[in-house]
């Protein structure tokens, strides 16, 4: 299975956006003020995961309206797994993957991040520049 596309705002910070690669995509502005929490969610963990998240991703410029209510499902998502650990009790194998799989949507996770630049850090430069070489001449 393939593995899904990374949104071109992550690449942006990553410093790896390419202009020749991008696919067109509809770019919808980030939100501007911070959301209030759904009144459905679970539990006070879900209420807390959304306190803390929302903050990073507007920081970020990775939250637009239409992600609000995945944002939401992976916040009561974690809110349940929380407290089912609480309990002393795991969560089934399903919920801790599908709360991993929201959680690289959103670039939460080391591996979703990739090699995230810290913002205004120069690009590397190339390290096999200085292995010029002329071109090779075939027969």
């Amino acid at each position: 299975m393939p593995n899904p596309r990374k949104p071109s705002s992550l690449k942006l910070i990553a410093g790896t956006s390419r202009p020749c690669r991008d696919v067109a995509t509809i770019e919808l502005p980030p939100v501007s003020a911070v959301p209030q929490a759904p009144s459905w969610l679970p539990n006070a963990h879900a209420v807390t995961e959304w306190i803390r998240l929302v903050p990073i991703l507007m920081a970020n410029m990775l939250l637009t309206e239409a992600d609000l209510s995945a944002l939401a499902q992976m916040c009561a998502l974690h809110g349940k797994c929380v407290q089912l650990y609480a309990a002393g009790e795991a969560p089934t194998a399903s919920m801790v993957g599908t709360l991993r799989n929201l959680m690289n949507d959103f670039g939460l996770t080391p591996v979703a991040r990739g090699k995230v630049k810290p913002s205004g850090e120069a690009p590397r430069e190339n390290a096999f520049t200085a292995n010029k070489r002329g071109a090779i001449k075939r027969a």
